[in-house]
């Protein structure tokens, strides 16, 4: 998609600083952190949201969601951390690329 940012972070036309990728997706620092460590784990697929996903999605979605956890130990947070997927403009997505926060480097309270 032309327009959307995380796309264009894929193609390489803006800049991130990457923590992970592999064939299916990416992991990079938020530019806009809310905790210590924040970082957005994406596919490499464009896909809308949660609501977009298709059967066809679920082995792309197994594949991040047992990635989630390496990452999170390779920025050392081993202590714990909150992974988040924000749905839609009320659920609090502002880019409308599925993707994961994983959030951590300090006691997470509260939701």
């Amino acid at each position: 998609m032309s327009d959307c940012i995380f796309c264009k972070i894929l193609d390489g036309d803006i800049p991130s600083n990457r923590v992970y990728e592999d064939e299916h997706c990416i992991a990079f620092h938020d530019v806009q952190p809310a905790a210590p460590v924040h970082l957005l784990v994406i596919p490499r697929k464009h896909i809308s949201s949660l609501d977009a996903l298709t059967p066809q999605d679920q082995e792309l979605m197994g594949h991040i969601m047992t990635r989630i956890p390496e990452i999170a130990r390779n920025q050392g947070l081993e202590q714990g951390y909150r992974t988040v997927i924000n749905t839609g403009e009320q659920g609090g997505q502002t880019v409308f690329h599925i993707h994961f926060h994983i959030l951590g480097g300090r006691q997470m309270t509260g939701l």
